[in-house]
């Protein structure tokens, strides 16, 4: 059995492997990443879009301010000066918003039966 051993350890080769081989290439032969990814818009970046409330004769002036306060975060004064603006005016702009978050608001202040439109900023 150790003559068998012996044939089969000469079958394997003992040297130590050549480690230039493993070495990486020099840094001047290493290509640039062709990817890049400054071109890409981030998320605090979306174009601005506004809501602006529109004056109607059918609601309430504390029905609109109390809407006004429960979609947005508007504080009670504030939403009381965009009441009377909308009011006197006929238009008041609520907030400033990203598209997506301005049709949402359209969809709830219509929901409530006040009308708003959305137009970029």
């Amino acid at each position: 059995m150790a003559d068998h051993l012996e044939d089969m350890s000469s079958n394997f080769d003992l040297e130590e492997p050549d480690t230039d081989s493993l070495r990486e290439p020099p840094a001047a032969t290493q290509t640039p990443n062709p990817i890049r990814r400054t071109t890409r818009p981030k998320v605090g970046m979306l174009p601005p879009w506004k809501v602006v409330l529109l004056n109607d004769q059918v609601n309430g002036m504390e029905d609109v301010v109390i809407t006004i306060k429960r979609l947005t975060q508007l504080s009670d004064q504030a939403a009381v000066r965009r009441m009377i603006e909308a009011h006197t005016r006929g238009r008041a702009m609520l907030l400033t918003t990203h598209r997506e978050r301005a049709e949402l608001y359209k969809y709830q202040f219509a929901s409530r039966g006040l009308t708003v439109t959305i137009a970029p900023a």
